[in-house]
Formats: C-alpha cells, structure tokens, sequence
C-alpha cells in the first residue's frame, strides 16, 4: 500500500510541475493523501495489536 502513496505521490509532483492545477494533479494528491491516512492508521492498529498480544513482557 505504502507503493501506491509513492506513485500517487510521485504523479501529483509531476502533474504540479507540468502545471496542471486542477484535475490530474488534484486527484492524485487526494488519493496520496488517503492511501497514507490508510497506511498509517493499519501501522498503528498493528503495532497496538502486537503490543496488546505480546505475553512474554
């Protein structure tokens, strides 16, 4: 998932770099921007499960 935010990441600078204002720069923003909140909050929901199951304190 993380590969996804990187390219939609990637495509949003090349779009702002070439101009495009609106459109195709301001879609892959948004979809950078959601697949990292994604990617982030499933990190966190994985390390408090590990945390949380972890019986050898």
């Amino acid at each position: 998932m993380l590969q996804w935010t990187i390219t939609f990441l990637v495509l949003a600078l090349i779009a702002g770099l070439l101009g495009f204002t609106a459109g195709v720069g301001a879609a892959a923003a948004l979809v950078a921007k959601a697949l990292f909140y994604i990617f982030l909050a499933l990190v966190v929901i994985s390390a408090l499960s590990r945390v949380l199951t972890d019986k050898t304190h």
